[in-house]
């Protein structure tokens, strides 16, 4: 089951967050820059991108645990910092959420069911039980992917009509991620919500997201439908200099070689003319995987930059 699956529900379209030219500086170093962008109900978000790109700034800055420098946020058409009627309506579950020392996960799931007002106890107890964990040890002593199951449960149990997975999977194995993925389609199926995932394992949540927020140092680069997404890169793949002949003149975002053969993924989709010409040149077309159009846009940009960088050197300093 994907989440094409799943009839679109009514409203969908409305919006729950609104940012506008959000920027958060740390002294000299910019997290997030001059970022604009809308969150719809009733939709599942992929936020995606590297390490230190932005996300959990942004994502902290939406749940009032962060502040902004500049830029406005509205969440349900409201600030939402120190306002309670906001702040009960969402989730924000992180990888490095900090319990008290002598906290237990019963204690953990006790606590969130007093402030979710969705909160629902056989979900909560299913999924106990889905991930073994034991309910009654100290978090502290709990392994990590134990502790990311406390996480877990919480942001799905609780329901909250805007829910936020910060790398939720941390610590989990295959068959544990597999069950958040699971019972996180299954229960917004029954009850819909909007969902930001954040994640590295792009391709394993690919059949999850309906649309995709890319950032890459504080800015967001791709703001899409999932399945518009698919359509923006196409791989061709065969003799180089064949290869090398079609994509002339277009934008190239990678290339690999061996030998006389070349992998070429160049950006945007392909006409029927365009394919009949690849079929008679004996070129084939290789798939790119979301992961793969995330990863090779990004580095693409950094490409672009950096020879954007020598030419300006060149021309302050001189022949190089």
């Amino acid at each position: 089951m994907t989440i094409n699956d799943v009839a679109p529900p009514s409203g969908a379209a409305d919006t729950v967050i609104e940012v506008r030219n959000l920027t958060k500086r740390y002294r000299d170093t910019v997290a997030v820059d001059d970022v604009s962008f809308s969150i719809h109900k009733n939709t599942i978000y992929g936020l995606l991108g590297r390490n230190g790109a932005g996300k959990t700034t942004v994502m902290s800055i939406l749940t009032a645990q962060n502040f902004a420098t500049s830029g406005d946020v509205r969440v349900f058409d409201e600030h939402p910092y120190e306002n309670a009627r906001v702040l009960r309506r969402m989730c924000f579950v992180r990888e490095s959420q900090k319990y008290p020392d002598d906290a237990k996960p019963i204690h953990a799931f006790a606590t969130a069911k007093l402030f979710f007002p969705n909160w629902n106890q056989e979900l909560a107890d299913r999924l106990i039980a889905d991930f073994r964990l034991p309910v009654r040890t100290r978090i502290k002593k709990l392994s990590r992917g134990q502790l990311s199951a406390v996480g877990v449960i919480i942001g799905l149990a609780s329901r909250a009509e805007v829910t936020f997975f910060d790398e939720p999977y941390l610590g989990l194995d295959a068959v544990a991620r597999q069950i958040f993925y699971d019972r996180l389609l299954e229960d917004y199926t029954e009850h819909p919500r909007t969902v930001i995932l954040s994640s590295h394992l792009i391709d394993e949540v690919s059949n999850l997201i309906e649309r995709v927020l890319v950032i890459d140092r504080g800015q967001i680069i791709m703001d899409a439908a999932t399945d518009d997404v698919r359509d923006q890169a196409t791989a061709i793949v065969g003799d180089a200099a064949a290869v090398d002949a079609f994509v002339a003149g277009r934008e190239v975002l990678h290339r690999e070689s061996l030998g006389r053969v070349a992998s070429v993924t160049i950006a945007g989709a392909l006409s029927p003319d365009e394919r009949s010409r690849l079929t008679a040149s004996g070129l084939d077309i290789g798939p790119v995987s979301l992961q793969q159009l995330i990863v090779r846009t990004t580095q693409h940009a950094d490409d672009t930059d950096a020879a954007a960088s020598d030419t300006r050197t060149t021309t302050k300093g001189g022949r190089r």
